[in-house]
Order: C-alpha cells, then sequence, then structure tokens
C-alpha cells in the first residue's frame, strides 16, 4: 500500500483521535462543550479570585477610599501594614499560629504515617474493624463533640496552654486514611523483599514507606499545616489569655476593636493570608499529585 492511501485511510471505528487528525479533516477543537467548559472555569476562577483582589486591594488604600469600589488605589499606602505591627501584637499572634500548626503538622504525620503502615501492611485480629471505625470519624463534624472535648481537655488541665491547643488537633482521620490509601497500592514485593534480609517492620516501615512517602506526606503536611493555621472554634473555645491568641482570633478582635476602619482589618487579613498563599503556590503540585494517586483509587 503506498504512503498516499494510508494518509488518506479512514480511521478505524473506536480508534482515538488525536489533534493532528481533526486539524488534517479541518474539525475545530473549539467544541459547544469545551466552549461552555471553559466559561464556566473562567467565571469560577474569577469569582475565587476576586475576594483576594479586593483584600489585597483594600489594604493598601486609605481610610476614606476603602469602602470604594476600585481595586486599584488611588495613593497606595503601606501605613494599615505598619499600623497592624506596631499598635497590635499581631507577629505574637502569627507566631502562635505557626508554633501550633507545625508542631501539630509534624506530630500527626508521624503518628498518622504509622497508623497508616499498620492498616494497611500489617495483619491482625480486627484491623478492617478499626479502619472501619477512624474512618468513621469524618462523618461527625467539630460542633458535635466541641462540648465533650472542652470537658475532657479542662479536666486533663490544658485550658489556656499551648498542650490544649494542640494535643486535641493532632488526630485527624483523613490523613490516616489517605496515607493508608497510598501504602496499599505499593508494591508487596518491596516488604517481601525486606523481610527476607531480616528487617523487622519498624525497619521496613523507617527505611522503606517513609522515603517513598515524601510526596504524600508533603501534601499532607500542607493540608494540616493550612487547617491549623486557618483555625478558628477550636482556639476560641480553649483559650481566653491574649498571649495565646493565633492570628485568627487576633483577626476576629481585630475586627471588634475597629469595626469602622477596614483598611486596617484588610492589611491584617491580607498577612494573615500571605503565608498560605505561599504555601499552596510551592506545593500545589504535590496536592493535586496525592489526591490523583493515593487518596480516591
Amino acid at each position: 500500500m503506498s504512503d498516499t492511501a494510508t494518509a488518506t485511510a479512514p480511521a478505524r471505528p473506536g480508534a482515538a483521535t488525536t489533534g493532528r487528525d481533526r486539524r488534517a479533516r479541518g474539525d475545530s477543537p473549539w467544541t459547544r462543550r469545551r466552549v461552555m467548559l471553559l466559561i464556566l472555569g473562567l467565571v469560577i476562577g474569577l469569582l475565587t479570585v476576586f475576594p483576594i483582589v479586593w483584600m489585597v486591594s483594600g489594604s493598601f488604600k486609605g481610610p476614606a477610599e476603602v469602602n470604594s469600589v476600585d481595586l486599584i488605589p488611588a495613593e497606595p499606602t503601606v501605613e494599615n501594614f505598619r499600623y497592624v505591627f506596631t499598635q497590635v501584637p499581631f507577629l505574637r499572634y502569627m507566631w502562635n499560629s505557626f508554633f501550633v500548626s507545625a508542631t501539630i503538622t509534624v506530630i500527626a504525620l508521624w503518628f498518622h504515617s504509622m497508623a497508616a503502615y499498620a492498616l494497611a501492611r500489617l495483619k491482625f485480629r480486627g484491623r478492617e474493624t478499626v479502619f472501619l471505625l477512624i474512618f468513621s470519624t469524618l462523618l461527625v463534624s467539630l460542633p458535635v463533640i466541641l462540648i465533650p472535648m472542652f470537658i475532657v481537655v479542662r479536666t486533663l488541665g490544658m485550658v489556656d496552654s499551648y498542650a490544649g491547643l494542640i494535643i486535641p488537633a493532632i488526630f485527624n482521620a483523613f490523613g490516616i486514611f489517605l496515607l493508608r490509601q497510598f501504602y496499599v497500592s505499593l508494591p508487596a514485593e518491596l516488604e517481601e523483599a525486606a523481610l527476607v534480609d531480616g528487617a523487622s517492620y519498624w525497619r521496613i516501615y523507617r527505611s522503606v514507606i517513609l522515603p517513598l512517602s515524601r510526596p504524600i506526606l508533603a501534601a499532607l503536611a500542607v493540608f494540616f499545616f493550612l487547617a491549623n493555621w486557618n483555625s478558628f472554634v477550636w482556639p476560641l473555645t480553649i483559650t481566653s489569655d491574649p498571649n495565646l491568641r493565633v492570628v485568627q482570633l487576633g483577626i476576629a478582635t481585630f475586627q471588634q476593636q475597629y469595626a469602622s476602619d477596614w483598611n486596617y482589618v484588610l492589611a491584617a487579613s491580607t498577612v494573615a493570608a500571605l503565608p498560605t498563599l505561599l504555601i499552596f503556590f510551592f506545593f500545589q503540585r504535590q496536592i493535586v499529585e496525592s489526591i490523583k494517586t493515593a487518596g480516591f483509587k
């Protein structure tokens, strides 16, 4: 068969059609469905980005123009940020949030990875029942257990302390579930080879499982850190000491004190949102990959 006949031969029914084939036939890749999806994505993107842009824009406005709808300030000023850091212990609030969030993230990843490895790779009686009980806690929201958890923490003497902020927030069923799904997908040959070499389960976990878990652990670290950085209800319940106030409580207090000065509130909100935006920007690849490859198989 000649090259011309090969080039002009019709595609087999059911065969995949590439972009080059569509261009050769004169078909446009912009179908009605794709155009509608593109428009929908643009609308959702604009609705998501607009509050952030408005917040950042308002943080550079003066008191007279903070209520205007203009996104570009006529006379940008940094006095709002200077006021936030000089008149309010905002650095203290940010340090409390960072310390609590980072501590919870490190401890949670350590214990969650061990629990997930045991539930995924070790065989013991009642393993599936334990996993189902842990997974079922995802259906229980924080307001349901807020009062019982507060009573337990108060009984243990951890009210108005870093321990009260950190310890109750360590356990997270979502982290155990995500890590277990990842460990189930790992080849069993790796573990079998280590057992043949005489390695214990602890050595396998430390030398084989953890190095392979770096992408999923990085994604979970972002999830845990952002969730605890933005935590509001539990710190509000467990603390009354201003020295233990986290950044979200600081913004709420700031808003009550300066209800008419939205430029200061927006400046404080911009400073608090900056770390979360930077973390998500640098680790968005790990977040997407963890959900795609491990979370929902």
